[in-house]
C-alpha cells in the first residue's frame, strides 16, 4: 500500500511539471509579442523631381524643423503645404547630409 501511494505521489508531480511547462510554453509567445515595441506606422512622399521616396519619420520631421527654422514662410506642416513648397523642400533636403 505505501508503494502505491509514493507511485502515485510521483505520478500527481510529474503531471504537475508537465502541465507546468505546457502553460509556459504557450504563454511565452504572448509575453514576448506584448514587450515588442509597437510598429510606427509611417507616412511616405513621393519626391517627383528625384523619382524617390521619402519616410516622413522623427528624423524627417528635425530635417523639416531645420528648415523652418531657415525658412520663415513655411510655418506650417509639411502634409499642408502646397505642391511647389514641398518640391522646394525636397530639392533643399537632397543637399543635405544625412546625420545617421
Amino acid at each position: 500500500m505505501e508503494t502505491r501511494i509514493k507511485g502515485d505521489e510521483m505520478h500527481r508531480k510529474s503531471l504537475f511539471l508537465g502541465s507546468l511547462f505546457l502553460a509556459a510554453a504557450l504563454v511565452a509567445p504572448l509575453a514576448i509579442r506584448a514587450n515588442a515595441a509597437p510598429q510606427q506606422l509611417s507616412v511616405r512622399f513621393y519626391d517627383r523631381d528625384h523619382r524617390d521616396y521619402h519616410n516622413w519619420d522623427d528624423r524627417e520631421g528635425r530635417y523639416y524643423t531645420d528648415y523652418r527654422i531657415e525658412h520663415p514662410r513655411y510655418a506650417v506642416n509639411f502634409s499642408k503645404t502646397k505642391r511647389s513648397q514641398q518640391k522646394q523642400y525636397w530639392k533643399w533636403r537632397h543637399t543635405q547630409p544625412d546625420r545617421d
